[in-house]
This record gives C-alpha cells, sequence and structure tokens, in this order.
C-alpha cells in the first residue's frame, strides 16, 4: 500500500501546483509582469495543454523507460517549476523605471515555461499512477482508481484551505512561499516512491506485445488522439499552419495503420467519443460554477474559495466510498446515475440566476453528486474492458479528454454564454445596445455575436451598464441549461453500453491470460 499511498500524494501534488498557480493567476501576476489578460489566458493554458500532451507520449514509451523513471522525471520538473518561479520573482525585485520593462518580459519568460515544464510534470504523474494502480488491482480497477483520484478533489480541498490562510501573502507579500507549498507532497511521494518496487505491467506479465497494445487504440484514436495533439500545438504557436496539423494527423494514422493493421477496438472508439463531452462536462463547467457562487459569497462575506473546498471535499468522501456503489450498480450503472444527477444539477443551477447562496449552493451540491464518478469511472471501465491497450488506452483515453475540453469545450462554453447574454439583452428594454456594443466572434464551429467588453466599458449611463451587467450574468445562469445536452448525450450512450452488457449476462472485467 506505500506504493498506492505514493501515487495518491503525487496526485495531490498536482491538484496543489494546478491551484496555486491559477490563483496567483487572477491575484498577482498580471500585475507584478504587466499582464493584459490575453497574456493572463497564455500563462494558464501553459501549465494546461502540456498536460495532455505529455500523458499521451508518455504512455507510448512508459514500459519501455519503466514507471520509476518517468515519476523521477515528475519530480524533476516540479523542482525546475520552483526554480523558474524563483528566478520569476527575483527578476523584478527592486526593479524601476525604464528597466522595469525588461526585467517584466524576462520574469515573464521564467514563468511561462516554468508552467510549460509544470504541466509536463503532472501529464506525467497521470501516465504512471493510472496503470500502477490498475496493476496492482487488476480485479477491481474501477474501485481503486476511483480511490487513487480522490488525490484530486483532496489536494484542491486542502491547497484551498491553505491558499485561504496565506490569502494576504498572495496579495501583497512573497508569492513564492504560495508556489513553494507544492515542494511538500512532491518530496513526500519522492521519497515514498524511490523505495517501493513497482509491478511489471498487466498487458508485459500477460505477454501481450506492443504492437497488440497500438493495435487497441489504433488508427481512429490515432485520428483523435494525435489530432488534437497538433491541433493545440496549433493554437499554441502562431507560426503552425493549418495545412500541417492535418499533414502530421494523416502522417501519423497512416504509420499507425500500417504497424498494427487496425483501426483500433470499436469499444474504445466509443468510450473515446464519451470521453471528449465527459471533460467539458466535469472540466469545463467547474470554474463557470464557481465564477457563479462568486458573487453571493463576497455578499455574504465569504471568501469565494470555500466553494471550491465544499465541492471538493464532496467529490473526495465519494470516491474514497467508490467500492460499495461499484459493486451495487456496476460501473456502467454508475455512469448512468452520474449523468442523471448531472443533468438534474445543471438544470436547477440554470433557475437559480436570481436566488441566494443556500439555493445556489444546493444546486451546485446535486450537480457535484453527479459529476463525481465520471472520469475515474471512465478510466475504470476503459481499464477493465481494454486491458490489453495497457498504459496507452488508460491514458490516452484521459489527455483526449483533456485536450478536447481545451481546443473544444471551453470556447463552446464561451459561446453558448456570449450567445445567451446577447440574446438576453436584446430581449429586453435596451435592446438598441446589441448593435452598439455586439462584435461578430469566431470559434471551431463558427461565428457569433458577443458583447465586446472593451465597447461596453465605453457606456456612461448607469441603466445601461445594468442592462449589460444583468444581461451577462443571467446568460450564465441560463447557459448552463444548454449545457446539459453533455450529460444528456453521455446518458444516452451509458444506456446504451448498459444494454449491451445486459444481453451478454451483466458487466464483466476481461482479465488477462497469464495475469
Amino acid at each position: 500500500m506505500a506504493l498506492f499511498w505514493g501515487c495518491f500524494i503525487a496526485l495531490i501534488t498536482t491538484a496543489f501546483a494546478f491551484f496555486s498557480r491559477m490563483y496567483l493567476c487572477d491575484v498577482r501576476f498580471g500585475a507584478d509582469f504587466n499582464l493584459d489578460k490575453g497574456t493572463i489566458g497564455a500563462l494558464k493554458g501553459a501549465g494546461i495543454w502540456p498536460f495532455g500532451v505529455s500523458i499521451i507520449l508518455f504512455s507510448l514509451i512508459i514500459d519501455k523507460i519503466g514507471y520509476r523513471v518517468a515519476m523521477i522525471f515528475s519530480f524533476v520538473c516540479y523542482a525546475l517549476y520552483i526554480v523558474l518561479a524563483c528566478l520569476a520573482y527575483g527578476a523584478i525585485q527592486g526593479v524601476e523605471g525604464a528597466d522595469l520593462g525588461a526585467a517584466q518580459a524576462k520574469g515573464y519568460s521564467y514563468l511561462y515555461w516554468g508552467s510549460f515544464i509544470l504541466g509536463l510534470g503532472n501529464g506525467t504523474v497521470e501516465a504512471f499512477i493510472n496503470p500502477v494502480v490498475a496493476t496492482m488491482f487488476s480485479r477491481d480497477k474501477t474501485k481503486w482508481l476511483n480511490i487513487l483520484h480522490a488525490g484530486w478533489p483532496g489536494g484542491l480541498a486542502l491547497g484551498g484551505l491553505i491558499t485561504i490562510g496565506l490569502a494576504e501573502v498572495a496579495a501583497t507579500g512573497d508569492w513564492r512561499i504560495v508556489l513553494g507549498i507544492i515542494a511538500v507532497p512532491a518530496v513526500i511521494y519522492l521519497i515514498m516512491l524511490l523505495r517501493v518496487q513497482f509491478p511489471v505491467n498487466e498487458r508485459e506479465a500477460a505477454g501481450v506485445s506492443y504492437r497488440e497494445m497500438l493495435a487497441e487504440f489504433g488508427a481512429f484514436g490515432a485520428f483523435v488522439g494525435f489530432g488534437l495533439i497538433f491541433a493545440q500545438l496549433a493554437e499554441v504557436f502562431a507560426w503552425w499552419p493549418s495545412w500541417l496539423t492535418w499533414a502530421l494527423t494523416i502522417l501519423v494514422v497512416v504509420a499507425f495503420g500500417l504497424y498494427t493493421r487496425s483501426l483500433g477496438r470499436g469499444f474504445l472508439a466509443f468510450l473515446i467519443i464519451i470521453m471528449m463531452p465527459l471533460a467539458t462536462t466535469e472540466i469545463g463547467t467547474d470554474g463557470w460554477i464557481t465564477g457563479l457562487m462568486e458573487h453571493p459569497m463576497k455578499e455574504a462575506g465569504f471568501n469565494p474559495a470555500w466553494v471550491l473546498i465544499y465541492t471538493s471535499v464532496i467529490m473526495m468522501v465519494l470516491r474514497f466510498f467508490a467500492g460499495p456503489i461499484v459493486h451495487k450498480l456496476s460501473p456502467i450503472g454508475l455512469l448512468v446515475l452520474s449523468a442523471v444527477l448531472a443533468i438534474a444539477g445543471l438544470f436547477a443551477l440554470s433557475k437559480t440566476g436570481n436566488s441566494g447562496m443556500v439555493v445556489i449552493f444546493s444546486a451546485a451540491t446535486l450537480y457535484a453528486f453527479g459529476k463525481t464518478f465520471f472520469w475515474p469511472t471512465m478510466l475504470g471501465v476503459t481499464a477493465e474492458q481494454c486491458p490489453k491497450g495497457g498504459a496507452l488506452t488508460l491514458n490516452a483515453i484521459s489527455g483526449i479528454g483533456m485536450i478536447a475540453v481545451g481546443i473544444l469545450g471551453f470556447p463552446f462554453i464561451g459561446a453558448i454564454q456570449e450567445k445567451t447574454a446577447t440574446a438576453e439583452l436584446a430581449a429586453g428594454p435596451q435592446a438598441a445596445l446589441v448593435g452598439k456594443i455586439s462584435s461578430e466572434k469566431h470559434y471551431v464551429l463558427g461565428a457569433y455575436q458577443a458583447i465586446d467588453p472593451d465597447k461596453a466599458a465605453t457606456l456612461t449611463d448607469a441603466t445601461e451598464k445594468g442592462a449589460v451587467d444583468a444581461a451577462n450574468r443571467s446568460a450564465q445562469f441560463k447557459a448552463l441549461g444548454t449545457m446539459a445536452l453533455f450529460p444528456a448525450f453521455m446518458l444516452v450512450c451509458y444506456l446504451i453500453l448498459f444494454f449491451f452488457f445486459r444481453s451478454k449476462g451483466g458487466y464483466k472485467a476481461q482479465v488477462l491470460n497469464g495475469h
């Protein structure tokens, strides 16, 4: 169990790193390094998109290099991140006048590449902990993957408590203290995992070849996974032309197809399709719901971080007790129930626009119950039904979800909110404002009308300002009803899986011969 708890603490480290960096991006980095909102967004993204890329790429080689090497690499990434963050802090200390601009640019560069390395480290942690736990508990994977992934909300809750305690330091003091907290769990998991024996992966122990592992993923998996990777790189690097994305994707797909002679397992392809709206439902709406709670929490005199702590504690506790629920309902039954609760929670939230904190909290609690088991249970189903895919299929489905929510999910959520806000304003007494302050925006699924914040900022009439604010706030709630389409789609897919397994005599995990 020392190996399991070492993996658990490694996941807590990723949550610590994620929360503290996001928090400081909002409260400190903009002022210290003279960053506009677009640049802050790029800085936030630098710590997220490498996660999805590294988890997929590492899964291709992790059986070759070994779990211990991957674990050490992740620790080195955290150490480098702390060093670069300290260099960023030092670059601007005591600098004034004409030299300040250059110092801020230098500090931002340190911070950006530190965030990039942090994202690689976080992805590497996921790349080794998931297959290790799936191998250790090969006959009870869904239960133990749920318990393992209680480390994420547990880390967020603990990180939130520490951040509240250090709020003054983060706002006006030495923010290296806030970032440096990740050194504590990082050193603990390094010490714990350096002295344990890592297991041989279930796939290798059963004699399944590397080619057979890739065949489970197949050409379809390569198309989705690497297509998203190259699309993500095109989003990050302005010089990256669209034809290069397609050319590289086709090259990888052809190579996969020729080497494996497989389009991929149909069951896994179905799970990959489900994983993209799942990631949008869970990750994409999390920040949105927290934003909804910020205003009523401040009005009640509470730190908005308590919302995150509250929902994270719910998720942590429920995941720890996933075993009895899984055995009672089966993994597919649990996913069906989760989808129903998520739909109900999102619809409830969409109707709470003029309600107080208690009502919104209650609806958010219902949603939290719904989303708790989505991610780890999907990993469990993947590991139990596609064991020949080993680390690749288990981790790739997670990486695909992470990248998809960045490329497709977040822009779609933003577009829904902007469309709803524009429609709300057009339906009210200040409908003429739409033509005055809106502009056409574009995203991956097309064009839409959005309220331009720069144009809205030029309004001087209090009535007009109030109408815009009311439309934006109402849209935040109402658009959540549209977001319920994602778990509704997932519910249909899970019901298909439920009746599929029922026709085969019930859900049974696949165990590889020889293991």
